[in-house]
């Protein structure tokens, strides 16, 4: 015989077992308390509130699975109608175990499972709905925060696609590093002398583009001067 997995065996085997909790199920949904041994209700309390899972869902194939524990058409339909409704609100604990002593002859100890069908209590409820309103608050949060970090569009800075106006602190957009003067009509690279020191009213793509809009490399001029210079002295 196998053994069981939670407390000790009930009834002459696996099969006797089953239908011995089935039928505890059946009269604890049918009466809504019943008093038997304290063995018998921790082995009914698991597949009691399981069942009660399923009736929460409400669906047929919930009601179909109910059916073939609790064989009684109307209970099942006490469950799925007035139980699982009752108990919308808890998200576990349906049952509650009371022990009421030892049974007189053979000294078993004894005790009541019931349903608990009391409402939630007002601090409970508000404990539930703070919860709620964390949820939707993370929920409304998520795309916001999704929008915050994303980076921020580049504006045209006048001189094609390849141009960028800084953004709001200055700072060069995404994917446009070279810096462009207007006053000058210069530009600097990333490499170049001036770079850092340089504040930039437009930006560029490339090099190229700077030149194409008419940009000149700043330090360009005196390098020509040089190679000038370098070619007279020749």
């Amino acid at each position: 015989m196998p053994t069981p997995t939670k407390g000790p065996r009930l009834g002459g085997g696996p099969a006797h077992e089953r239908l011995l909790l089935a039928n505890l199920a059946t009269q604890l949904f049918a009466h809504r308390r019943i008093t038997t041994t304290e063995a018998k209700a921790k082995r009914v309390r698991p597949l009691a509130e399981r069942l009660i899972t399923f009736a929460k869902r409400g669906d047929l194939a919930s009601r179909r699975r109910v059916l073939t524990v609790v064989r009684d058409k109307g209970v099942v339909h006490e469950l799925f109608t007035e139980i699982a409704p009752a108990m919308a609100e808890r998200q576990g604990g349906y049952t509650r175990i009371t022990k009421i002593g030892n049974r007189k002859g053979d000294n078993a100890p004894l005790a009541v499972i019931e349903l608990v069908l009391e409402p939630l209590t007002a601090k409970q409820a508000t404990v539930r709905e703070a919860e709620a309103a964390t949820r939707v608050a993370a929920k409304k949060s998520a795309p916001a925060a999704a929008e915050a970090a994303a980076p921020a569009a580049a504006e045209d800075g006048g001189y094609g696609p390849d141009s960028a106006a800084p953004l709001a602190d200055g700072s060069a957009p995404e994917g446009f590093d070279v810096k462009g003067n207007k006053d000058s009509m210069k530009y600097h690279e990333p490499d170049g002398r001036w770079y850092e020191a340089t504040v930039a009213e437009v930006y560029f793509r490339t090099a190229e583009a700077a030149e194409a809009a008419g940009f000149v490399r700043a330090g360009a001029a005196a390098s020509d001067d040089k190679a000038d210079e370098a070619d007279d002295e020749a």
